[in-house]
């Protein structure tokens, strides 16, 4: 059976707004889903372990979905997501490969934990494929290949746009923007149109523009590993 990694943020405050933030419940899921329905063992982990921050935005009526219902009623995933392993614990080894959801809290700490840098670090190295969606891309802005350049430089990526940054109203709070950081590193940034499905790959790395790219960023994962 293959198995797959999901790494979840756990970082909770939105800057100095004193709002909430985390995970974004549509990006885990709707990959969760498609590996699930296609047999694929699940392990789910954060820095911290244990349940993960949920970005309390994503459990809106308007952001709700046919995915995030499921989740919700399946008494096995919440139980799942209360119990997340310690990022710490994983090793690549153990996983065909690993997928990072977004949220605006993957931008303060998976962006900069040493653990989940080298776990992606390890994926690669092993020719194993990585997908990020959302803001998730940012987790990439520290990783380096195994010859110690950027991973993005050279290498066709997405992630949120500048501009759907705006319209969610959160450009001055964030650490930093997942398109400008990108372009940055050296990637070949890309873009669809806002909210809309959008993903691209190049090698081993998938990456997803937006919530609504999440269940793509899985089905190519998931061809990948079949």
């Amino acid at each position: 059976m293959k198995k797959v990694l999901i790494v979840l943020t756990s970082h909770s405050v939105l800057g100095n707004t004193g709002r909430k933030t985390g995970f974004w419940l549509e990006e885990l899921a709707a990959p969760y889903y498609v590996f699930k329905d296609a047999g694929v063992e699940i392990v789910l982990a954060s820095p911290l372990g244990g349940q993960p921050p949920l970005d309390p935005k994503s459990n809106e009526p308007d952001f709700q979905t046919e995915m995030t219902h499921r989740f919700e009623a399946d008494a096995e995933a919440t139980a799942q997501l209360a119990a997340t392993v310690r990022l710490d614990s994983v090793n690549q080894a153990d996983f065909d490969t690993v997928f990072y959801p977004g949220g605006h809290g993957p931008l303060w700490d998976l962006a900069e934990d040493p653990h989940s840098i080298a776990l992606i670090e390890a994926f690669i190295a092993a020719n194993k494929p990585v997908a990020l969606v959302c803001h998730a891309p940012g987790v990439l802005r520290h990783v380096k290949t195994p010859a110690g350049r950027p991973l993005v430089e050279g290498k066709k990526v997405t992630g949120f746009t500048n501009t759907e940054e705006e319209g969610v109203g959160l450009t001055k709070i964030v650490p930093f923007l997942v398109e400008d950081e990108l372009k940055a590193k050296g990637g070949l940034y890309f873009k669809g149109d806002d909210w809309g499905s959008y993903v691209i790959s190049d090698g081993l790395l998938i990456t997803g523009q937006n919530p609504a790219s999440s269940s793509a960023a899985a089905v190519e994962l998931l061809q990948r590993i079949a």
